[in-house]
């Protein structure tokens, strides 16, 4: 039940109208969150009936294992078992026996915020079972986050007299709406009409086409995940739940550490909290920087184990430390604010990232050295790039560039039109998808990590 289908917003108006409607009954309303988000994984197989109430039982008295102890080794035992559980849950959806048809790392990733938070001391357990099998599994975070702390999301169960607005729900719609467009009409036209059969067979098409398909890409996966993150965000106010922003505009970046600070920001955040600063070693001046290539290095493993995302991670890592180093041999130097500074810096970051985007999305090593190949061929030639693929992607690279407060602005216009306008816009993207996905939506590509 992906949410490019329509089965997935039946699903999602059915809950909401129950949810809505068991208001007041504060209990009931959790019983049926949690038992939408079980249905919703169990759409997916039968043993996720198993494996979530399991690991989410288990997670839950861990934290309270932990909250009432206070002998260090019992604690380091108990946040291990923790560990053990969920790591063992994102490994089972890659390799061995078992593997899971949906991968379970996003919501590993979500429990493991729970007890790794208790066990620094940094939030509390849950008050109720309920409350946090309702936060750590909420259904539309499941497939591809973001990522959201489970102690931010248990007191906003906590709810007195509150309802849900006009404007809220208006923002709700037009952050789906947004999502769907995305997905449809930017992501997935770029992937089927050039991007995939350019990373698929490069040696077929010409330098030009194959530079133009790797522009393309940046921007397939940043309107495919973001669309993603849109829905999911807009489908959680729907129930009062408030996710966090995943996406600012990450091309937008003036050095690789700003980038990081904009592109999948959950996933940032985690990897720094939960992993850079617990990563053992000595203190000394290269530790620091061999822990943020490190770091970046399972990163780049946690979407694959291959040697195309190994490369990628360590060429995010490298970037990383390098551009560290370089603001430590320049910290005493005035730095430029000019337009040309910030512009040089921008285009900079933007084309590494490009770079690290063609082992990101090739089969192999192979396939990516193939794809450079034919860029630096200089064989110009653009046979295969139509009038409607280039203005379909110089459209969302314009887009993905206007000024935030453009798109807030746009937002409250949106909630401050009548009903009957807002409909007939949904109804108006609903059918400009029709024309454009005749053939049906790709799945998501964070789906699959």
């Amino acid at each position: 039940m992906l949410p490019s289908t329509p089965e997935y917003y039946c699903f999602l108006v059915l809950i909401f109208l129950a949810f809505w409607s068991l208001r007041r009954f504060r209990l009931a309303c959790m019983a049926l969150v949690c038992a939408a988000n079980l249905f919703f994984y169990a759409k997916w197989g039968l043993i996720y009936l198993i494996l979530i109430p399991g690991a989410a039982t288990s997670d839950f008295l861990i934290g309270r294992a932990i909250a009432r102890s206070e002998s260090r080794p019992i604690r380091r035992l108990l946040v291990s078992c923790s560990l053990l559980i969920n790591t063992g849950l994102i490994v089972s959806g890659r390799a061995g026996a078992l593997v899971l048809p949906l991968s379970l790392s996003f919501y590993a990733f979500q429990a493991l915020t729970y007890t790794l938070d208790i066990y620094r001391k940094d939030s509390q357990p849950s008050p109720t079972y309920l409350q946090y099998l309702a936060s750590v599994s909420f259904f539309p975070t499941a497939l591809a986050g973001p990522i959201t702390r489970v102690s931010s999301l248990i007191p906003q169960w906590n709810w007195k007299g509150v309802v849900l607005t006009g404007e809220e729900g208006s923002r709700a719609l037009f952050l789906i709406g947004l999502g769907l467009a995305k997905k449809f009409l930017i992501a997935d036209y770029l992937g089927n009409n050039l991007v995939n059969r350019v990373f698929d067979l490069p040696t077929l098409y010409s330098g030009g086409d194959v530079l133009v398909a790797v522009y393309a890409y940046a921007f397939q996966l940043y309107y495919d995940f973001s669309g993603y993150s849109d829905i999911a965000i807009g489908a959680g106010l729907l129930f009062g739940i408030r996710l966090p922003v995943n996406f600012n505009s990450p091309y937008r970046a003036l050095n690789i550490a700003d980038f990081w600070r904009r592109w999948h920001i959950s996933f940032s955040n985690w990897l720094r909290d939960y992993l850079y600063f617990s990563l053992p070693g000595p203190r000394t001046r290269v530790m620091p920087y061999i822990n943020l290539i490190g770091t970046m290095a399972i990163g780049g493993l946690w979407h694959g184990l291959s040697w195309t995302f190994l490369i990628w991670g360590l060429l995010h890592g490298t970037g990383l430390a390098g551009f560290r180093l370089w603001q430590l041999a320049n910290k005493s130097r005035v730095r430029s604010e000019s337009r040309a500074w910030k512009f040089a810096g921008s285009l900079l970051t933007f084309h590494f990232v490009l770079l690290t985007w063609i082992f990101f999305r090739s089969a192999n090593v192979d396939t990516a050295l193939k794809i450079l190949g034919q860029i630096a061929n200089f064989r110009f030639s653009f046979d295969n790039t139509t009038p409607t693929f280039l203005f379909v992607l110089l459209a969302g690279a314009a887009a993905h560039f206007i000024p935030k407060p453009w798109f807030d602005g746009s937002i409250v216009r949106f909630s401050r039109t009548p009903a009957l306008i807002q409909s007939a816009a949904l109804a108006l993207l609903v059918f400009a998808i029709q024309r454009v996905a005749s053939t049906g939506a790709a799945p998501f590509i964070y789906t699959r990590f």
